[in-house]
């Protein structure tokens, strides 16, 4: 799987099944958003419905095959532990990285072919005032027992190593 900036400069290239695939309403994804957003000519990153949409992928089946020097971190604290990562060269939200995690989440935009529907939304007790969201798939308020469940199973399957991204500036 391709995954790649909106002009194509920063290239990753992902291998395997995901993890998930999950839209977040959490404040904390809501609030990025809207600052990468303002970023000049930025694509969007939140969706109609506030959510954030991810693919989730083991951070050893994802890396940068081209232009991770134009990678650039966004913290919403500095001492955050999770960092947005955005292609200066178009502004683009590629993924969201908890540094301590053994996953990446992709934003979901950002495959532009093939990407996997989405499996659930999570932390939606978050979600904007006014927001009804549609049964299509399941709509939890937290992360549910089955999100957690699939993370610990992949790291279950990493043998819990907790990797670097290759190609991807620390």
């Amino acid at each position: 799987m391709t995954v790649s900036c909106r002009c194509g400069t920063v290239v990753f290239e992902a291998i395997g099944t995901p993890i998930l695939s999950v839209a977040c309403h959490c404040e904390s994804c809501q609030e990025a958003g809207r600052r990468i957003e303002q970023l000049a000519d930025a694509p969007p990153v939140l969706d109609a419905d506030g959510g954030t949409a991810f693919v989730l992928y083991r951070k050893d089946r994802i890396r940068c095959v081209g232009g991770g020097e134009r990678l650039e971190a966004h913290r919403l604290k500095p001492e955050s532990k999770t960092r947005r990562m955005v292609a200066t060269c178009c502004n683009s939200a590629m993924f969201l990285e908890f540094t301590k995690g053994h996953w990446l989440s992709v934003y979901r935009d950002r495959l532009p072919e093939g990407a996997p529907p989405l499996q659930m939304r999570v932390m939606t007790a978050d979600r904007r005032k006014g927001v009804e969201l549609p049964d299509d798939i399941p709509n939890y308020a937290t992360h549910s027992g089955k999100f957690m469940w699939r993370l610990l199973s992949a790291w279950v399957a990493m043998g819990f190593r907790v990797p670097k991204v290759q190609g991807v500036p620390a």
